[in-house]
């Protein structure tokens, strides 16, 4: 029986950041969820299947296995015993990815894999629904999250280094948009389950967080 840590939160909170650190401190596989669907979208272009097709779409679900493993430090994608980690970025495995990733069976069968990953391996997922919708009984769940202000701050910061001009206040307007749209949207909205441990990071660094976390989690 696999070992789960669900963190869930608001866009802007680092989530990802800090599963991908806490996963790696601890050794738990880090559930790249983009990755499981362009896998996925591998697979059904590998069966010259057509986005628009989607009744063949959700019949190609049925023969689709896709796995997550650490190879040397480094996430190895599989999809049915074959790596395919070297395509997952592909513009036409992207395209599809986009364009599936919205219907109900792909979401369904993503949501079946990442849960049988979870019961063989000790894992770490982050998004808006792991601690109540994917894996509602985790080990141990986190709430993540800033301040508007702090998350706003974070993206205008890393746009910034890229050299991209932007605008602070969009920005902001922008955070307070998605977290409306996400705490409200019909299927699976964001909030904070009830079990789950708030962690605000407004003022923690990158490693403070890291290692809050990993406090909560089993030795």
């Amino acid at each position: 029986m696999g070992y789960n840590v669900a963190i869930d939160g608001p866009a802007g909170a680092g989530k990802s950041t800090i599963a991908k650190l806490v996963a790696k401190e601890k050794g738990y596989i880090y559930v790249d969820t983009g990755a499981m669907y362009r896998a996925l979208a591998i697979h059904f272009l590998k069966k010259n299947i057509s986005a628009e097709n989607v009744e063949q779409i959700v019949l190609a679900c049925a023969d689709a296995d896709v796995t997550i493993a650490y190879e040397d430090g480094v996430q190895q994608v599989y999809l049915n015993g074959e790596n395919v980690t070297g395509r997952l970025r592909g513009e036409e495995v992207g395209n599809m990815a986009s364009r599936t990733s919205s219907i109900p069976q792909v979401r369904e069968k993503l949501l079946e894999l990442q849960r049988g990953l979870a019961r063989e391996q000790d894992v770490i997922m982050d998004g808006r629904d792991i601690g109540t919708n994917i894996l509602p009984d985790a080990d141990v769940k986190i709430y993540l999250t800033a301040s508007v202000d702090t998350r706003a701050k974070r993206r205008f910061d890393e746009l910034k280094e890229k050299g991209q001009d932007c605008d602070f206040e969009a920005i902001k307007e922008d955070i307070k948009e998605r977290d409306a749209r996400d705490m409200n949207r019909e299927i699976a909205p964001l909030k904070k389950a009830e079990d789950a441990i708030l962690v605000d990071s407004s003022e923690m660094t990158i490693d403070q967080v890291v290692e809050t976390i990993c406090g909560y989690c089993r030795a």
